[in-house]
């Protein structure tokens, strides 16, 4: 399918004003009936369609995530795939990682340390309400027991970075038994859309196990030409004709691209999950407003005469020859400026044979 505009007869039609109509010629129902001619009513255009520009399928950055290894080790288990929906909280994938073994006996090790100072921390409470001790030795304690705290705390929260939760930690600090398994859970709920690592393999702290999004909405990010710009805002619609899908602009770009002159305009998408993919190219068409006075028409009804174009408008046992200015081009219709109303019938078959008459040919 092909769309042209008409950019420049746009701006004509903002300015200037439609020429005078031809005077009307006698038809009868009876001639027009052996002429072949068929009548259609106008239909108000309230927008037109712009040309097609290529586009391809983005994921909202707020949705998508990476999820990496949070110690070094090597992958145990891999539980799901590419392609896979998973809920938040589901298992991913474990690794064996001997760094974990190492960080959890160091915790423990300052649990071991802090505690023993806070037993010295009381004792030495204790002598000092009694007198027995200087108030420099108890400020000394104190400050040993914080500075152990601390020491516990910093291991504690590298436990919770490497994805150990509040439950795991306490009984942890329970049972004080040591595990090498590190587990991966999905941080949201959404679609595993690249698996990066294979069962076996290696990996070092942060490198990237899996690619998890959520698809809906999706984004479409297209690029359109500079001259086009005026007549974009947040919200005009976005057609994907080929999908029979529909969104809204919500970001229109400020840097012109080097490659194509075009600026990017980013749409949302909703509800688009199970015909498009992330990644795929695919046109996109612009539902660009209009102003009262604009009419959509079959193609077949224009006729081109003296440099300008025409349509035939029935005048009761005659018909008008009547000029308009096309704005835009479309699949099988036209959007046309003139002045008529809904009730008008205009010839779109037979116009041909109407044009003879016309012209006196």
């Amino acid at each position: 399918m092909k769309y042209t505009l008409f950019p420049l007869l746009l701006v004509a039609l903002l300015g200037g004003q439609v020429a005078a109509a031809a005077p009307p010629l006698p038809l009868t129902e009876a001639q027009a009936q052996s002429l072949g001619v068929e009548w259609a009513k106008p239909a108000a255009a309230d927008h037109f369609i712009s040309g097609r520009y290529p586009g391809v399928v983005t994921i909202p950055t707020a949705q998508l995530r990476v999820i990496t290894a949070r110690q070094s080790g090597v992958i145990e288990r891999l539980v799901v795939a590419e392609g896979q929906h998973v809920s938040s909280g589901t298992l991913l994938a474990e690794l064996r990682s001997p760094e974990l073994v190492d960080t959890q006996r160091q915790y423990l090790d300052a649990l071991n340390r802090l505690e023993l100072a806070r037993q010295a921390l009381e004792r030495d409470q204790n002598l000092f309400r009694e007198g027995l001790i200087p108030e420099r030795r108890l400020l000394e304690t104190q400050s040993r027991q914080q500075e152990l705290s601390n020491h516990e705390n910093q291991f504690r929260q590298q436990l919770a970075l490497a994805g150990l939760s509040e439950n795991a930690l306490t009984q942890l600090a329970r049972t004080r038994q040591l595990s090498g398994t590190l587990s991966v859970h999905a941080p949201i709920a959404g679609t595993i859309i690249k698996q990066m690592v294979e069962t076996g393999q290696s990996v070092d702290t942060a490198e990237p196990l899996y690619r998890l999004a959520q698809l809906n909405p999706l984004w479409l990010e297209v690029h359109v030409p500079l001259a086009q710009l005026d007549t974009v805002a947040l919200g005009t619609s976005v057609l994907l004709p080929a999908q029979g899908l529909q969104g809204q602009v919500i970001a229109v770009g400020s840097m012109v691209h080097e490659k194509d002159q075009g600026i990017l305009l980013r749409a949302r998408i909703p509800d688009a999950a199970e015909q498009l993919r992330p990644g795929q190219f695919l046109e996109a068409q612009l539902a660009q407003p209009l102003q009262p006075g604009h009419w959509r028409l079959p193609a077949t009804a224009l006729v081109r005469h003296g440099g300008e174009t025409w349509i035939l408008v029935d005048a009761d046992n005659a018909f008008l020859p009547q000029p308009v200015q096309v704005v835009a081009q479309e699949d099988q219709t036209v959007v046309v400026r003139a002045p008529l109303e809904p009730s008008n019938r205009v010839a779109i078959r037979g116009v041909a044979a109407m044009k003879a008459i016309w012209l006196g040919e």
